[in-house]
């Protein structure tokens, strides 16, 4: 099986975690607004959804998932070919109000350079959304199959952000139960793709655990969120 391949079952997979999905929106939910640029849109998992906050544009650099992500939104959003890391995309000269990343940085070789790229997208004042998987350690099978360059720890993650020009508001790490069961997968059992079996349990059990993150934050998890300005004048 390809990478694409992987990645494309991968994203199916992440798709039927709906609940999922939504408790991670709500998360930043607060911080969406005006004029939205979506990068690495995939196959439209969370593209519809923003379209409740504003005018939505979504990018991504594989057009079999940009062709469904077209069909998922039917027409809600703008969407085309985007490439954050070289600077190229559909559209030109527009800047946005807020940018939404998620789960896309890891993908991405030179990830400062998009950083960068996404700073010069942002209007003054502007928001950057990012979602990005957490803990160096926990990189094993799953994400080498799905094309991810490396998993994140926090302190060099804050390094490149701020380095790229922006001023953190926020950061802090999510699901502390996925991280339990991404370690077990990925690592013991060595598997390669996300079955759908796994997303099924996931989502019978996460919604008890992940409630307790809305009173603390775990000190372990699959991902870290980053709420970040463009404070410029």
């Amino acid at each position: 099986t390809s990478m694409s391949d992987q990645s494309s079952k991968t994203l199916e997979s992440m798709s039927q975690a709906v609940w999922y999905n939504r408790w991670t929106l709500e998360k930043f939910a607060g911080y969406i607004t005006g004029d939205i640029l979506e990068v690495g849109c995939g196959i439209g998992n969370f593209t519809k959804s923003l379209t409740k906050y504003g005018k939505v544009t979504a990018i991504d650099i594989n057009n079999d998932y940009l062709e469904q992500a077209k069909k998922k939104v039917a027409g809600k959003a703008q969407i085309g070919f985007g490439d954050i890391e070289k600077g190229n995309y559909f559209f030109k000269g527009k800047v946005f109000d807020t940018i939404v990343c998620i789960n896309v940085l890891e993908h991405i070789k030179d990830d400062v350079m998009a950083l960068k790229n996404i700073y010069k997208l942002l209007k003054p004042n502007g928001t950057l959304i990012l979602h990005v998987p957490a803990h160096p350690f926990l990189y094993g099978s799953i994400d080498g199959s799905i094309g991810h360059f490396r998993r994140y720890e926090k302190e060099k993650l804050v390094d490149s952000i701020r380095r790229s020009g922006f001023e953190i508001d926020k950061i802090k790490r999510l699901n502390f139960i996925g991280a339990v069961g991404w370690f077990i997968v990925n690592k013991l059992f060595r598997d390669k793709q996300v079955k759908e079996t796994k997303i099924t349990i996931f989502n019978l059990i996460a919604p008890i655990f992940l409630s307790l993150e809305n009173i603390f934050e775990p000190s372990f998890g699959t991902s870290i969120l980053v709420i970040a300005s463009k404070k410029q004048i």
